[in-house]
């Protein structure tokens, strides 16, 4: 059920882009994730930072999109979220000494220091690699193309995520359960 309100956001936009056009997608593309934030918030009860900032970059730059009619505004949206998510894990873990993501998954997930360490500079590496792609594909490539990589890209983040789970399953300890009398 999670992976369908992640996703819907995204599959809506890319609807209405092919049925409509960019500035229908984008209004469909907002409405969609204040219905996917509502929807998270009445099952966990709460919105992580990621999700405020996702959806704060989305009304502002969906705005920007449809007040001014210039589609450049919705394109650059995810360089700007990836390209601060990989400066705020690289400045707060190299200037701070703090680990954004042990700091948000360490009551989820026991792993050695070095192992947090690896995956910060994983998750920065990425991020900026997937800043650096959007941002080319936006700048370079028909609105069409981009589209079309918004969605077929979304093959990169779940290679990510898999790749990451198959290298952090090493470190997972079991957890061990009592013997029953």
């Amino acid at each position: 059920m999670k992976i369908l309100i992640d996703f819907f956001p995204i599959l809506l936009f890319f609807g209405a882009f092919k049925f409509y056009d960019i500035y229908v997608g984008t209004a469909v593309l907002m409405a969609a994730t204040v219905l996917q934030m509502a929807l998270i918030y009445g099952i966990d009860r709460k919105l992580t930072a990621m999700h405020k900032i996702t959806l704060a970059l989305i009304l502002v730059f969906g705005t920007l999109t449809l007040v001014l009619h210039d589609e450049r505004f919705i394109k650059w949206k995810p360089t700007v979220l990836y390209g601060a998510m990989a400066i705020a894990l690289a400045l707060a873990v190299w200037v701070y000494k703090k680990n954004f993501l042990k700091s948000l998954l360490g009551s989820q997930l026991s792993l050695p220091e070095p192992v947090w360490m690896r995956l910060n500079g994983l998750w920065v590496g990425y991020s900026a690699f997937m800043a650096f792609i959007n941002a080319y594909v936006a700048a370079y490539f028909s609105t069409e193309a981009w589209v079309d990589f918004k969605i077929w890209g979304y093959v990169f983040p779940v290679v990510f995520l898999v790749g990451q789970g198959i290298y952090i399953s090493r470190y997972l300890t079991e957890e061990k359960s009592e013997p029953t009398p």
